[in-house]
């Protein structure tokens, strides 16, 4: 009756939240006094699932079979659904990316098990193990419980903290086949686009946001450029030059509001909110950004949230830990200048 925990992988390397995943796990091992099992599949998996140990799993069982690298969702959900029903574990826990959500989702279906999402806080009561979920753009808490023998759960990323590592333990590591044929999986991954040298959004300590303020940018755009093109050109050269180099000092992800992604600023993938990323950073940089809700929903879970705004009544103050009321494009090269010269 151990505690399952997914590790997420990508070419033979941890997703770092999937520490925080170990730390949840343990929280509710502990509670049901049993242990933790991790779950490594894919490229390297023998030698994370030993690592793993360091974190607080016991043991972990895994799996390097070529059919799981890259990851594949049919080969994944067949495994997983074949360790729970072979092992009848209290809980699987993983983190609520994208691959995770889809996992949990697909073998907790199969397995006929409840499934929590999204948890912020876990608890046990008996049989039954409760989470605690934002809702409503994260204005309210909302409570969910399952006692299905085996519960599945995904946390929400940077909500629980990764446990200390201590180098000198390791997990006892099982070897386990996979369960699918290269045959049997329809679905083929051809290749991927990697953005080198980018801190990863959903992943990031801190994040540097711009908003449609960022087309106030002072600097003059080319004269090929006229009306809502040299808009654009403002903004994302504003981006370029005034987020990032911000965003580089403090080794953090520049992040936007949908109306700079709608407005063609800065590509989706940059996109904090309701609508696009979830993020819980230790420090949240809002520039330019006026707060709309849908905004908020995706970042008000930021330990620290600093907002930059010219209109001192913009609805991001009221949730803002620090507020500096002025022009983003006077306040950030100032700002980007004292911090080169305080972290140097």
């Amino acid at each position: 009756m151990s505690v399952f925990v997914w590790i997420e992988t990508f070419e033979g390397k941890v997703n770092s939240t999937s520490w925080e995943a170990i730390g949840a796990a343990k929280s509710l091992a502990d509670a049901m006094g049993t242990d933790v099992t991790a779950l490594v599949f894919g490229e390297n998996a023998s030698a994370i699932g030993a690592e793993t140990g360091q974190y607080g799993a016991t043991q972990a069982i895994v799996c390097e079979d070529n059919s799981l690298s890259p990851f594949r969702l049919e080969p994944y959900a067949a495994l997983l659904t074949k360790l729970v029903e072979d092992h009848s574990p209290s809980a699987v826990v993983a983190v609520g990316t994208n691959r995770g959500r889809e996992l949990m989702s697909s073998s907790s279906a199969d397995t006929n098990s409840g499934l929590l999402s999204e948890a912020i806080e876990l608890s046990v009561d008996g049989d039954t193990i409760k989470a605690v979920r934002p809702a409503y753009a994260g204005k309210v808490l909302m409570e969910m419980a399952t006692s299905t023998p085996t519960k599945f759960i995904t946390i929400r990323g940077r909500a629980f903290g990764a446990p200390s590592a201590d180098e000198s333990t390791s997990a006892d590591v099982t070897v386990v086949d996979s369960v699918l044929g290269a045959d049997s999986i329809t679905t083929q991954v051809e290749s991927f686009d990697s953005e080198v040298g980018k801190v990863n959004l959903t992943d990031a300590a801190i994040i540097v946001s711009g908003g449609r303020g960022m087309a106030n940018n002072p600097e003059d755009a080319p004269a090929d450029q006229s009306g809502d093109d040299a808009t654009i050109w403002k903004a994302k050269h504003g981006f370029e030059n005034t987020i990032q180099p911000l965003a580089d000092v403090l080794g953090a992800a520049v992040g936007a509001s949908r109306a700079a992604v709608d407005a063609g600023f800065i590509p989706y993938d940059h996109q904090v909110g309701q609508t696009g990323k979830v993020v819980n950073p230790d420090l949240y940089i809002a520039c330019g950004i006026s707060g709309a809700i849908q905004h908020q929903a995706g970042m008000r879970g930021s330990k620290i949230i600093v907002a930059i705004n010219k209109d001192k009544e913009a609805p991001i103050f009221k949730l803002a830990s620090y507020g500096i009321v002025g022009d983003l494009y006077d306040v950030l090269p100032a700002l980007t200048e004292a911090l080169k010269k305080k972290l140097n």
